[in-house]
């Protein structure tokens, strides 16, 4: 009976069990020209520069469980105008797992920073989505002279359930379990909540998302720096940002609600707020020509 007990066990194991996708096919797939990588801190970082070198410089950071591809109808467009560079950030798409096993908000921009170096960028408008406005925000108030604008889309940095200030929290099983096995259809439904109109996810998205979580090192990662997450008060830090700042939020946000966009209307001393009707957690990805038409006029002003 024990060994019929096991080896139903062992077959539920190997049904679900999710292994790591193939490094070299997904850069295939996913690192097409303008792709590169560069060996900073520990990263092998994915980034791409794109656009004229000569113009005004955006700096793209996106949210968590995302990579660089989710600005690609914003890169297309304003790549015309402007330089370009976008990157996936440390332990996520093809930039994985980072051989510090650092994944806190300081490594991250010392990241960040080290790419715009390299390039020769001393100033730029930095423009991040949920956990890459808490970096983007971060950067304009520890190096204003770096940041030429902000634009925070849906940021996250204040204390929420699951995440006090000041205390590290404990991944969840569900979210250590994916470290094992992660269906598909799981994933999708994780993803849902981050759009207004679900229509809008096509199976393409949700490949992608699959195939770039799935990248080598990068589940690990995750969990890694969610148990790595130390909040801070991050009132008197808005309060010395000095950049001209667009925050823009999706009216029907169900990642980060709209309500907490007045915790960054208080406390940024130059600040505009722009909501958009109908839009979720992603309008890079989901409202893109109304979003690219706000985005534009914050920049040209």
């Amino acid at each position: 009976m024990i060994y019929l007990i096991i080896a139903s066990i062992v077959a539920c194991v190997y049904l679900v069990w999710t292994p790591d996708q193939d490094l070299t096919q997904l850069k295939e797939k996913y690192a097409q020209a303008p792709s590169k990588f560069i060996n900073l801190a520990g990263t092998n970082l994915h980034y791409r520069d794109s656009g004229n070198k000569n113009l005004p410089v955006l700096v793209f950071l996106h949210g968590f469980g995302a990579s660089l591809h989710t600005w690609e109808a914003w890169s297309s467009e304003l790549e015309k105008d402007y330089r370009v560079i976008r990157m996936d950030l440390p332990g996520f798409g093809l930039s994985g797992m980072n051989e510090t096993n650092d994944f806190s908000n300081t490594h991250d921009i010392t990241v960040i920073l080290g790419l715009l170096n390299a390039l020769d960028v001393d100033k730029a408008t930095f423009i991040g989505n949920s956990l890459g406005g808490k970096l983007a925000w971060h950067i304009a108030a520890a190096h204003p002279e770096r940041a030429e604008k902000l634009v925070l889309i849906s940021p996250d940095g204040f204390a929420s359930e699951g995440f006090e200030y000041d205390k590290a929290p404990q991944a969840s099983w569900m979210l250590s379990s994916m470290t094992i096995a992660l269906p598909k259809p799981l994933l999708k439904m994780s993803l849902v909540p981050a759009y207004a109109d679900a229509n809008v996810l096509s199976s393409a998205m949700v490949d992608r998302y699959y195939d770039l979580i799935c990248a080598p090192g990068v589940r690990k990662s995750i969990v890694a720096r969610v148990e790595q997450t130390v909040l801070k008060d991050p009132i008197p830090l808005l309060k010395t940002i000095q950049a001209d700042t667009l925050l823009m939020w999706g009216e029907q946000d169900g990642m980060i609600p709209i309500a907490n966009a007045q915790d960054y209307v208080k406390n940024i001393p130059s600040v505009r707020l722009e909501v958009l009707p109908k839009t979720g957690h992603l309008p890079q990805e989901e409202n893109v020509q109304a979003s690219l038409q706000v985005l534009k006029k914050f920049l040209n002003r």
